[in-house]
């Protein structure tokens, strides 16, 4: 089991799986893109999702989804600035998370009170990223991407993607913890740089990526890897999206990045009951 977290002054436990609540601050997500007209607008929806069982709250000012037109870094702060100072004030003792794979964005939003960065890169596309959470000594979720938002389904290639994400870890945590840097979580991009059958294969052996130590999150909500499969679409995904949680959850995932709280707080909830369960035929 991976040790807590100190993060910011605050504790993030992975005894249980927990639930990362996402928060798109941008006009163009490729499922909730602009649903927020003011910043109250944010804080009620952030307050719903925390009751609802949220323990970190995920908020992202550039989309990331495939062609995403790429966002300055005084776009992102622009975005962020309100919002981040409001949550931080309403809801001190909640994990929140910025989404951004540029430092600059990533330090402005540590300045603001951000307890943890979520890297769609994993340091790629900004090499100054893990030396500004190295600095500040904050939760760091280091995702795989093949390629960038603009290109990474575009024909994404490997020879075995298992093979090829371990090694790609194994590297970047050592570049980490040369660096004195230790309070990482491993995403392993589903849909990032992924066909469905690699989306497939790395849930199936997800459990490899434990054997590193670290606490895995898994962003599976309401993706394209559940709609070509079940011919759903973005907003009738969430069945789907469950039934994968539940998957992760018993392959290792001890965060759920959701846009649905509710239910993958459920679903945490039936498998932590289910492990209790006594076997009684052998």
């Amino acid at each position: 089991m991976s040790k807590p977290y100190l993060t910011n002054g605050k504790q993030l436990s992975f005894e249980k799986a927990q639930v990362m609540a996402i928060i798109n601050l941008t006009p163009d997500s490729f499922y909730d893109g602009g649903k927020f007209s003011t910043v109250s607008d944010i804080i009620k929806d952030a307050e719903v999702k925390i009751k609802d069982g949220a323990s970190i709250i995920d908020i992202g000012a550039a989309s990331s989804k495939p062609q995403a037109v790429a966002v300055s870094a005084k776009e992102e702060v622009l975005r962020l600035q309100e919002p981040l100072l409001k949550l931080r004030k309403e809801f001190p003792n909640v994990i929140i998370s910025v989404d951004t794979y540029l430092s600059e964005v990533a330090e402005f939003a540590i300045d603001l009170g951000a307890d943890m960065i979520n890297d769609i890169s994993g340091g790629e596309m900004d090499k100054q990223m893990i030396d500004v959470v190295a600095k500040h000594q904050i939760a760091y979720v280091l995702m795989h991407m093949q390629g960038n938002p603009q290109n990474m389904q575009v024909n994404p290639s490997y020879e075995n993607v298992v093979n090829e994400l371990i090694d790609f870890y194994k590297a970047k945590i050592d570049y980490c913890q040369k660096k004195g840097f230790d309070k990482l979580i491993i995403d392993v991009g589903f849909g990032f740089g992924k066909t469905v059958e690699h989306n497939y294969q790395l849930l199936k052996d997800l459990a490899h990526f434990t054997t590193f130590g670290y606490p895995i999150l898994t962003g599976l909500s309401r993706k394209s890897m559940i709609n070509s499969i079940i011919h759903t679409s973005p907003a009738t995904a969430l069945n789907g999206t469950t039934v994968l949680n539940t998957i992760a959850l018993q392959n290792g995932a001890k965060i759920l990045r959701v846009h649905d709280v509710k239910e993958a707080k459920q679903a945490i909830d039936l498998f932590e009951f289910y492990k209790t369960a006594q076997v009684v035929c052998q």
